[in-house]
């Protein structure tokens, strides 16, 4: 099964308190904290939500 690395690009302060805690959820706290995930369906749905703040790359 694939995997997605997650990158946080940039910084959470300022934004909505819902954001902040999926990324909190995804395991990424400092900006350049990078985490590999299994690409599923609740892990892309997080993602969208905050697809402003992160950088996604499919690894196998």
């Amino acid at each position: 099964m694939a995997k997605l690395k997650i990158t946080l690009v940039r910084g959470k302060s300022g934004h909505d308190h819902r954001q902040i805690a999926n990324l909190k959820s995804l395991g990424l706290n400092k900006t350049d904290d990078t985490v590999v995930l299994e690409d599923t369906a609740v892990a892309r749905g997080m993602v969208a939500k905050v697809q402003h703040l992160v950088k996604v790359e499919e690894v196998k």
